[in-house]
């Protein structure tokens, strides 16, 4: 019976490492793979390859609802070795950032950052409610804490404190603002938006051009000066050798609709190629995404 406030700690629950935390705290490269479908038993696979530290949900473009959330946590759960993160779009961020966390997923990365107001915000959403972590978040009876077997604990803010809390620096404002944004206490990862930034400068889908690339770079030596960790956003192995020139350790590769896509595309093209028959639809009328990088 719960009375009141009271929580029945019938026994105490210990709160689950953190991998990613761990490697930022140890200063050792990471590696993450991110995904748009919200079926658990693609983030068991991911986890059963043993090749990544974590997986994330791109939230921010994907349909989901909160039993998903809690099945994608419970996913996790099942691999010491990997923790979860999940991409939170600009509203409502306090609200889906609490329902993470509460769902299992332990890392965050906020997107459309564009004032050191808006990263406070995240940070608070993330950390305790407690004079000592100044945060926003308060006890919930979720997956996180066993539903009723952990409240209103210090293992509960200590593992508030655990969560990684990364921003996306992809707008005009953000850059401008860097180093104020990244002088906030709490910021722990950045991530270059370059479709964002191109977009948010007047140059939409010039991903490669000079402005926007050497915004990147500007993100990026000037996070790791301030202490900050940048993470670069790749399709796949290519392309890692400039950003390992300038320092990065941390990366997420790949997109799970995105690794399908380009298999439909490539293997069908050559059964079709053996069969003699011309693809169904003309490549130039193919779309050929381009997300994140």
């Amino acid at each position: 019976m719960v009375l009141g406030n009271q929580f029945p700690l019938s026994k105490e629950l210990v709160m689950r490492p953190n991998r990613l935390r761990e490697l930022l705290r140890a200063g050792k490269p990471s590696l993450g793979t991110r995904i748009l479908s919200s079926w658990p038993t693609t983030v068991e696979l991911i986890g059963q390859s043993g090749m990544f530290d974590y997986v994330e949900f791109l939230g921010e473009y994907s349909p989901y609802d909160l039993y998903s959330l809690e099945n994608l946590g419970r996913a996790a759960d099942l691999f010491e070795h990997m923790s979860a993160m999940m991409k939170i779009e600009q509203e409502p961020r306090t609200y889906l950032a609490v329902r993470a966390i509460g769902s299992g997923i332990q890392n965050l990365l906020f997107a459309d950052i564009r004032s050191v107001e808006d990263a406070q915000e995240c940070v608070q959403a993330v950390r305790a409610e407690s004079p000592q972590t100044g945060g926003r978040h308060g006890v919930g009876m979720r997956r996180d804490v066993g539903v009723v077997l952990e409240g209103a604990t210090q293992q509960f803010v200590d593992a508030l404190e655990e969560a990684v809390v990364a921003i996306m620096i992809e707008k005009e404002p953000a850059v401008e603002s860097l180093e104020s944004i990244l002088s906030v206490t709490g910021v722990d990862m950045i991530q270059f938006g370059p479709a964002d930034y191109s977009m948010s400068v007047g140059l939409a889908g010039q991903l490669q051009h000079p402005r926007v690339k050497e915004a990147e770079r500007h993100v990026i030596e000037t996070a790791l000066k301030m202490g900050v960790t940048p993470r670069v956003e790749l399709f796949g192995f290519e392309g890692m050798e400039p950003y390992l020139e300038m320092g990065v350790q941390h990366f997420n590769v790949g997109v799970d609709m995105q690794t399908l896509f380009q298999w439909y595309c490539d293997t069908g093209k050559k059964v079709r190629d053996e069969l003699n028959i011309d693809p169904l639809i003309a490549a130039d009328a193919r779309q050929k995404t381009s997300y994140g990088r």
